[in-house]
């Protein structure tokens, strides 16, 4: 097939486009470089031995991504048959400070792509959602039926609202073909120790801060809770390999293939882990301790949230088979051969 994927630089979508060219597929990537550095495309292609067509550009740039899709259409004589939709700002954290900023490039965003993918023939997508939008989950573990919640910050709603938009688009026209997938909590990295987790800043998500640690970057891991209502008082997630979460996207074409309409799925492993587990499975896989230091709660934050992921493997043959040891053994791979992340300003394209 003939994908275009938005987001290629950062953590998953770099992880996915790997997967998609092993599996013979046409891709073409645009990424406006906001959050996510481009060397990691250089280690794409390094690890495939193929070459991506990249476009820097914003998923706001109406004109933009028309002269990408139209430049492939001059030079193929076709149109692209799939969109897989990564681009979005995704710290549910910093998302309460800066809300706007969360509702104009994810919301916004996505609208000026869908508009501009339709008026190119393009009605297939794959939909890079979130196990957030089902708030603090009335189910668990959590099935796609689970009743999506009130959703405990402007990242989650961003993701909420464009499942609705995406829903209504199929209903006005049942042309569409649209696979939401909801994550749960990608772990580690490539085996190649190639690419990985590499955000900018303090990290808001737990294994970049374990792994930073580790490597010494930073002196001590914070923990943000230890009074949830669980067995050893962190928050339980359920943690999926970013490889895992790869070959989800590439079986998710199956659907898209079988003009699925609409369909959700979950990706996770069905097994949650606390934070603390998390971080004794790091410690003994690696043999490195992790200093830890308790902090209050953070806002958005909820106790207990791992998948029933069944309807997945029914349905798409899609089932994890990486478990905790092989993320925390792949991200510090990763880390300790890129201590100090890909340092952009080296990438040389």
């Amino acid at each position: 097939m003939n994908i275009l994927v938005t987001v290629v630089a950062g953590y998953i979508g770099s992880h996915t486009v790997i997967e998609l060219l092993e599996s013979g597929h046409r891709v073409v990537v645009i990424d406006n470089l906001s959050n996510s550095c481009e060397k990691s495309l250089e280690r794409v292609e390094e690890i495939t031995g193929k070459k991506v067509p990249f476009y820097q550009v914003d998923i706001r740039d109406r004109e933009g991504l028309g002269k990408v899709m139209g430049s492939f259409l001059e030079e193929t004589g076709q149109h692209f048959d799939c969109c897989i939709h990564f681009a979005g700002l995704k710290s549910p954290n910093e998302s309460i400070r800066i809300p706007l900023a969360y509702y104009d490039n994810n919301i916004n965003g996505t609208l000026v792509l869908l508009d501009v993918l339709r008026g190119y023939g393009c009605k297939n997508l794959i939909f890079s959602s979130s196990a957030s939008v089902y708030g603090d989950p009335a189910v668990i573990p959590v099935t796609e039926e689970c009743p999506k919640g009130q959703c405990t910050n402007p990242y989650g709603w961003t993701k909420s609202m464009l499942e609705q938009i995406l829903m209504d688009m199929h209903t006005a026209d049942p042309e569409y073909n649209i696979v939401l997938l909801r994550y749960f909590n990608p772990l580690g990295a490539h085996r190649s120790g190639l690419i990985g987790e590499d955000p900018n800043g303090i990290p808001n998500n737990l294994m970049p801060y374990i792994t930073q640690v580790a490597v010494g970057r930073r002196e001590e891991l914070s923990v943000y809770g230890d009074d949830y209502d669980t067995p050893d008082g962190t928050g339980i997630r359920d943690y999926i390999h970013v490889v895992d979460l790869a070959c989800g996207h590439v079986k998710a074409l199956k659907a898209i293939e079988e003009k699925c309409g609409l369909a959700v799925y979950n990706l996770g492993t069905g097994r949650g882990y606390s934070v603390l587990e998390v971080v004794r499975a790091f410690e003994e896989a690696n043999g490195l301790k992790v200093p830890y230091v308790i902090k209050p709660r953070r806002a958005g934050d909820v106790a207990v949230s791992y998948s029933d992921p069944s309807k997945a493997e029914r349905e798409l043959g899609f089932k994890a088979k990486y478990d905790i040891v092989d993320m925390c053994r792949d991200a510090w791979n990763w880390q300790r051969k890129n201590p100090d992340g890909l340092k952009c300003e080296n990438a040389i394209r």
